[in-house]
């Protein structure tokens, strides 16, 4: 059964200890420090490769739209302390938000993404984290450090990759080890006493072995003021983040390689703030007097997080055939108990109080892929493999009387999921500049839930409080390149994608729920260029998609505070995506991005709860069910428009040293939080831009600058919760400070 409250604290005194004791350890590596590399000139822009399809190409030879950040770019990002939302909007039709902070990152990908915040929800954006699905949205978390750079692949990418990919793909791959010995030591300080302390080095090695250690650390007071003088937590906001990823390599010729992957995250902090009653009534503006610095609650506030992982990348050679191994087990505890009706009686207009949290107990990720390349000087390539996936765990999930540390009732659910595919994809080049790609993948899903109920809270039981799902699917994918330059490449990719059923667990206010699985095809048509004498790169596509059997959250509203799942007969995405690159003079780079998505639910009889007539104004029909008609509604959290800048202006000196500065922009159209379309729950465009001022000295080896994020200190509400009130959560206000960066 459940294990009872004291067992839920989940940070390890010992693990967190060990890991900021080894960061510290990579953070006093001067031992090993030699002079960097001068910076050349640049008077061309560099070239692109990329792993999207599983192996080292030119972005430009790649008939998919994909995207990546790297370098320096990653680096100013997340200087300031952020979690993985920072990639929000970076790159065209990504959007990422969370109802639960650091810990539980939503992705979206041209307007596909799901909104669910149960701790069993599937997403049809993976997240691959150097080759290892990360299939949990705690999972998705892990923070992005010492990384060779992020891809996102938009569209289905379900013939090389293993879950839930109709959407896309975001890809991380950190920095290998190597025999150089050679790291980094980068350490911001900011405001809210914000600290953000990152390095990495290659561990002093001989023979056939190497290793690299990589350590985060990131830490924000509590910065909120709780105003009401009730419940145990008086301020807010602030966390203690710890992460460190260890790899040894061993390669003892060029035949066979074993990399090895070792890493740990702490978290302990504060779950996303609600805050009650804080949109105006009629509008989707701020109340007057609005403060980000203040709030008014009385329950608790906290959140914690335990995760660790490891993996085996094996490859061997043999002329033309690559054979690979990956073995992983992830592993994921997280805490998270908040007050959902974010405030008091006395302040705010609360119907009930609400104050829950939700754990996940032994967790266990295992997945095994086999994979074998045939890669020969001939004009015919191929790939092809088997992949296997075990997850389980138990959701705990506590209602709580406020101001009390027991909880009233709850419910424990288990779940299990396994899943096993076998893939191919082949190329075949046509002609020199005719070339051919396709694949395809069968997948067997199965899931079985359970839900008891913890001090006999009384729940729902009309459609039972089991179930099990079984599906099979084949998926595949075809696309053309023609090269018509040696710099410019056209091309047109058909996919479809697939994600398995899902099931919602009984609650007392809603039964048991579950979907038939989605069921994606894709369309893109683009253009992949190199021009002005290589000072300019340019990636455009424009796509459409369309999704049968869509899974969708309800969040009941006034029909009661349920949470389940329903099913659209069918959604249709369409837009247009383009990345830019310019070097218009040797002292300046300027990328641009941007897409518009139009992702709109097709189907004229789904009805859904909205929110108590007297917390907002729904802006939909009413059906003949007494719910809302939400035929032609945008997905929630999908931006139509979405446009990212940066700009690097250098300024060399006599001595041979650089002072640059250094620009970012992000912008996002309004967005729907809900599948309901109301006047106060409609999220404001919204554009956050950050400024750098930096020197660089001794060839490069050292870098000092002051930054600011969100410069213009724009507040929004992000996202919202409609049970009770105009309860939001907002993103953060302005932070800036300084950074030191040194270079072994």
């Amino acid at each position: 059964m459940t294990r009872i409250a004291h067992q839920r604290r989940l940070a390890r005194p010992v693990l967190r200890e060990a890991a900021a004791a080894v960061s510290l350890a990579v953070l006093a590596w001067p031992a090993f420090a030699q002079e960097a590399a001068p910076k050349a000139e640049k008077s061309q822009l560099e070239t692109v490769t990329i792993t999207a399809e599983r192996r080292v190409e030119n972005i430009k030879d790649v008939p998919n739209s994909v995207s990546t950040i790297s370098g320096e770019k990653l680096d100013v990002l997340n200087s300031s302390g952020q979690d993985i939302r920072f990639l929000s909007g970076r790159v065209p039709s990504l959007n990422i938000e969370s109802s639960f902070g650091r810990a539980f990152p939503r992705f979206y990908i041209r307007g596909y993404g799901n909104t669910d915040f149960r701790l069993n929800a599937s997403q049809p954006v993976s997240l691959i984290y150097d080759d290892v699905v990360q299939e949990n949205p705690i999972l998705k978390g892990f923070p992005a450090f010492d990384l060779r750079a992020v891809e996102v692949a938009a569209g289905p990418q379900g013939t090389l990759y293993g879950r839930n990919t109709p959407a896309g793909v975001v890809k991380f791959d950190s920095v290998k080890p190597s025999q150089k010995q050679e790291g980094y030591l980068s350490l911001s300080y900011g405001r809210f006493g914000t600290i953000n302390a990152e390095g990495a080095a290659n561990l002093p090695l001989t023979g056939d072995w190497a290793a690299r250690i990589s350590a985060q650390v990131q830490h924000r007071d509590d910065w909120v003021d709780n105003t009401s003088n009730q419940g145990p937590t008086r301020k807010t906001e602030g966390y203690d983040d710890r992460a460190i990823r260890a790899q040894v390599l061993y390669q003892p010729h060029k035949q066979f390689s074993a990399l090895f992957n070792v890493h740990n995250r702490e978290l302990d902090g504060s779950p996303r703030l609600f805050r009650g009653d804080i949109i105006k009534p009629g509008t989707n503006d701020l109340v007057d007097g609005f403060d980000p610095k203040k709030v008014s609650i009385n329950g608790r506030n906290e959140q914690k997080l335990h995760a660790t992982g490891g993996s085996a990348r094996l490859q061997w050679s043999f002329n033309d055939v690559v054979l690979h191994s990956i073995t992983a087990i992830e592993t994921v505890q997280p805490f998270s108990r908040g007050d959902v009706d974010g405030g008091t009686p006395a302040n705010t207009n609360i119907p009930f109080q609400s104050e829950t949290s939700d754990a996940l107990h032994d967790h266990r990720q295992v997945t095994q892929e086999f994979r074998m390349e045939y890669n020969p000087a001939g004009p015919l390539r191929y790939q092809a493999g088997l992949f296997y996936f075990n997850e389980k765990y138990e959701i705990e999930s506590l209602n709580y009387a406020t101001g009390s540390d027991k909880f009233v009732d709850g419910t424990a659910t288990r779940q299990k999921n396994h899943a096993y595919a076998v893939f191919g994809s082949v190329n075949y080049d046509v002609t020199q500049d005719f070339k051919l790609r396709g694949g395809v993948r069968f997948t067997r899903d199965t899931k079985s839930l359970s839900t008891v109920a913890l001090n006999n809270l009384p729940l729902n039981t009309t459609f039972g409080l089991a179930a099990d799902t079984k599906d099979s699917k084949w998926n595949w994918d075809a696309s053309a390149l023609y090269a018509l330059t040696k710099d410019t490449n056209v091309y047109t990719r058909v996919a479809t994608g697939f994600r398995a059923s899902a099931v919602l667990p009984a609650s007392n206010f809603a039964p048991l729920s579950r979907t038939n699985p989605e069921n994606t095809t894709s369309v893109e048509v683009g253009v992949k260029s190199d021009f002005w004498e290589r000072r300019a790169r340019l990636s455009a596509d424009v796509f459409r998609y369309e999704t049968k059997d869509l899974q969708l959250t309800e969040v009941g509203g006034a029909a009661g505070n349920s949470n389940s799942v329903k099913t659209a007969r069918k959604v249709i995405g369409q837009g247009v995506e383009f990345n830019l690159e310019l070097l218009p003079v040797d002292s300046l780079f300027i990328t641009m991005g941007g897409s518009y998505n139009k992702a709109t639910i097709r189907d004229n009889k789904l009805e859904v709860s909205g929110c108590n007539p007297s917390a907002c104004t729904v802006l939909n029909p009413v059906g003949p069910n007494g719910g809302y008609l939400i035929n032609g509604n945008q997905l929630p959290q999908a931006p139509k428009w979405v446009y990212n800048l940066t700009a690097r202006y250098s300024i060399p000196t006599a001595a041979g040293n650089e002072f640059y500065i250094y620009t970012d922009w992000a912008y996002r159209s309004k967005v729907n939080f809900f599948l309901y379309e109301s006047t106060e729950f409609t999220g404001k465009a919204m554009t956050e831009g950050g400024l750098r001022g930096g020197y660089i000295w001794n060839n490069g080896k050292y870098e000092a600058a002051l930054f600011v994020r969100n410069i213009t200190n724009q507040i929004r509400v992000t996202g919202a919760i409609d049970f009770n009130n105009r309860t939001g959560f907002i993103n953060d206000p302005r932070t800036y400070g300084v950074q030191f960066k040194a270079l072994f």
